[in-house]
């Protein structure tokens, strides 16, 4: 009996051991693929730019080095300035997205939830459509529309609490429901404000925002959302072991010590944050967050610190993939990054929603 006690914790070991080290080649594989994704998208496009001088323009932007230039002043601007910014954009709102998904999946207790589950996603397309319709002038300034957006996806959230905490309760069944009806309300809302407008270009424009895109994208809106992803990425690795307490249900979680409630409000906020942030600089894209999470658990099991980082880089490559075919498919016109991301995971919800159903039909 002894020995049997002393060498079940040594193979439990064992397992959690080799479980991480297939996660962490894993995340080497994928980050190494993501870097070689980002030169090559960065170089595509109407003015072809090969992935060695890709990084070469990068290297001088950067560490200064090569200190001499040998390449053209057109490509120069159009890699810098153009390019580079887009495909990281792209990869920081893939990686977003894919995250808060995977979060959103353990919280709401479905998986078939991402973030449109919290109505963010249609707060801030009513924010973008309150500006880009009636804003006090007729420019667009990616700063106003920004803050248009997030201010609508923080009204969503604040009212998401108020449906969804009743006598100090927030269930995931709650927060579903809420969210769905959240969901419904500022979709309404934002299909009565471009039928209400008499600026036809500013509904067009609104239409082509909501199906998502990253053309606006500038070192300036990189940079903020760096900073609004990397802090939501810390603090849901953060809550990870608690996310895995969660996961086993909230009797569970209550035996080890964590408070579902606290963990759900808290998990809630860091979404909300990084959701508005990145909806507000990209539009609405959708089935990033929905599809990505169950490929990563496909990869990398259910413990949430190896799953959100794999959803993460996942996500990056997915999006930065993504924008290039919906850039490049039909050039010069540009298609709506969101048409391309349905395509894509239209299909591979279907297979989803097939696995489901294959234990209950056996």
């Amino acid at each position: 009996m002894t020995a049997t006690l002393t060498a079940a914790p040594a193979v439990d070991d064992l397992d959690h051991a080799r479980h991480r080290g297939r996660a962490l080649l894993l995340g080497a594989g994928l980050g190494v693929a993501l870097v070689a994704t980002l030169l090559v998208a960065a170089g595509l496009g109407p003015v072809a730019v090969p992935p060695g001088t890709v990084a070469r323009i990068i290297g001088h932007h950067t560490i200064g080095y090569p200190v001499t230039a040998d390449w053209t002043a057109a490509q120069d601007s159009i890699v810098w300035l153009v390019r580079v910014p887009r495909v990281l954009l792209g990869a920081l709102v893939g990686a977003a997205l894919a995250i808060t998904g995977a979060v959103l999946q353990t919280v709401v207790r479905n998986v078939l939830a991402d973030p449109h589950i919290l109505g963010v996603t249609s707060g801030a397309s009513t924010g973008a459509a309150v500006y880009l319709l009636f804003g006090i002038t007729a420019a667009t300034t990616a700063t106003a529309l920004a803050a248009s957006a997030f201010a609508g996806a923080l009204a969503a959230t604040a009212l998401l609490f108020l449906l969804a905490r009743i006598n100090g309760q927030l269930t995931s069944l709650r927060l579903l429901l809420g969210g769905v009806t959240i969901g419904y309300i500022f979709s309404a809302a934002t299909s009565f404000l471009i039928f209400a407008s008499d600026r036809p270009e500013g509904a067009r424009t609104v239409l082509f925002w909501l199906l998502g895109s990253l053309a606006p994208a500038a070192w300036s809106s990189v940079a903020t959302t760096v900073a609004v992803v990397a802090a939501a990425t810390v603090a849901v690795l953060l809550l990870a072991p608690r996310l895995d307490a969660l996961a086993a249900g909230d009797d569970t979680a209550r035996t080890l010590g964590v408070a579902p409630n606290r963990i759900r409000l808290s998990a809630l906020l860091i979404v909300a944050l990084a959701v508005g942030a990145v909806v507000a600089v990209a539009g609405a894209i959708g089935f990033v967050g929905l599809i990505v999470p169950h490929v990563a658990r496909l990869c990398a099991g259910a413990a949430h610190r190896q799953l959100l980082v794999v959803s993460g880089l996942l996500g990056a490559l997915f999006l930065v993939v993504a924008d290039v075919a919906a850039r490049t498919v039909f050039a010069p016109r540009e298609l709506p990054i969101g048409i391309v991301t349905a395509a894509v995971g239209a299909p591979l919800l279907l297979v989803l929603i097939r696995r489901l159903q294959a234990p209950s039909a056996s």
